[in-house]
């Protein structure tokens, strides 16, 4: 494979022992904690919150860096829907009757008892 790739075989076993960068094992520490906070606010905070939840607990971060790394864990903020309503009950049209008056007792099927 070295041959192929046209690189020495002392550099590849370099490589496959050398430890990840600082930089590298800070960010998969603060992939944790991220995902941490994520799930316990139910999936709801976004980067701002998150970012002051970690400073609440004596991580150093930025919000941008909280952002990038949300991008690359895939996760973001889940709104929730507003309540809308969706009926009208103070209008001044006219009601239909009420028939059943919660008597859904039948003789056969689509009869009402006082219809048949």
């Amino acid at each position: 494979m070295c041959w192929v790739l046209k690189q020495s075989r002392s550099g590849y076993y370099t490589w496959c022992n050398c430890l990840a960068s600082p930089g590298i094992q800070e960010n998969e520490l603060l992939f944790h904690q991220i995902q941490q906070v994520y799930d316990t606010s139910c999936q709801s905070y976004g980067s701002p919150r998150i970012q002051v939840a970690l400073v609440a607990q004596g991580v150093s971060v930025s919000r941008q860096r909280v952002v990038r790394l949300m991008a690359k864990l895939g996760i973001s903020a889940r709104s929730r829907h507003k309540f809308q309503v969706t009926a009208d009950s103070k209008h001044a049209r006219p009601i239909a009757e009420n028939h059943l008056n919660k008597d859904f007792v039948t003789s056969e099927p689509d009869r009402v008892g006082w219809l048949t």
